[in-house]
């Protein structure tokens, strides 16, 4: 029972933490780009996570650091530039919205690679988000031409990596401690965010007041949003089951679209009625 309880606090705990990083990512983009943003969100985590976990290195088996490589790939280095990309031009709120797409993803993932089984309510759940997702980003499109919504295909590119990292995590390294796990992808992606944030011409934009704000947020974001949820994340995946662990999308658009509407964000009634579509989508895949 305490088990079953803790997952579920976990849970909330999860969203309102990943919800939350999507207003960090805004004002993260005021004054730096979308790469240079992604890269230091990398390194700033990788800085904490080395500082609070280095000696968990030692628990990670030679032949587990291709999973750890792998899911540093699909979990975190991808979409932290893709959810970078996307929302120079779309809101932190359509964006959260979208990630909802994750548990989806992490079904039909499953079961075209794991060898997961697939229901036919779970099926129609799949094809009911598809359709949300279609009405969010059409309806979204038409109420803000000066946004090119083509972007808010990098967000769905993110959630099937995020999918991805989710399945691999619970084939292939639940035997792992969740610190083990979080620090061996922060070590792999380490150099890579400095090379890219090297030749993303930083040096630059760094002496700027407005760029110094903004690495204050992306420092919140690199160390709270990643590093200390990641951690949560994988214990979450350990102790449930990877749907149930990706249904946080469920909760994730609330806080967002909480924080989007204190920033003057909005959504027009179409837009949400597509938000809502895919929650049900969601909602039919997730059950068993």
């Amino acid at each position: 029972m305490q088990s079953k309880n803790l997952k579920w606090y976990l849970l909330i705990v999860l969203a309102c933490i990943w919800g939350s990083s999507f207003i960090l990512m805004k004002r993260g983009l005021e004054g730096l780009t979308a790469f240079q943003m992604g890269s230091l969100r990398i390194i700033f985590c990788a800085l904490f996570l080395l500082i609070v976990g280095f000696k968990s290195l030692k628990t990670i088996p030679l032949g587990k650091w291709k999973y750890i490589a792998a899911t540093a790939l699909t979990g975190t280095f991808l979409p932290v530039y893709l959810f970078s990309i996307a929302q120079t031009e779309i809101n932190s709120s359509v964006s959260a919205i979208l990630n909802s797409l994750v548990p989806l993803n992490t079904l039909v993932i499953g079961a075209l690679v794991f060898g997961l089984q697939f229901q036919r309510r779970q099926y129609f759940g799949v094809v009911i988000g598809l359709i949300g997702s279609i009405l969010l980003v059409y309806n979204g499109a038409a109420d803000n031409p000066g946004q090119n919504y083509y972007f808010a295909l990098f967000v769905v590119l993110a959630t099937i990596c995020y999918a991805t990292n989710v399945n691999l995590i619970k084939k292939y390294l639940s035997d792992l401690t969740p610190l083990s796990i979080t620090v061996g992808n922060f070590v792999v992606m380490l150099v890579p965010a400095l090379i890219v944030l090297f030749c993303s011409g930083f040096s630059d934009v760094m002496v700027k007041p407005e760029a110094q704000t903004a690495m204050m947020y992306i420092a919140i974001l690199g160390i709270l949003g990643t590093g200390i949820a990641n951690i949560v994340f994988f214990r979450l995946i350990q102790m449930s089951s990877p749907v149930f662990a990706s249904s946080v999308t469920y909760l994730i658009p609330i806080v967002a679209c909480i924080w989007g509407l204190m920033d003057n964000e909005s959504l027009s009634l179409a837009q949400g009625f597509g938000a809502l579509v895919i929650l049900i989508g969601v909602y039919f895949s997730a059950r068993k």
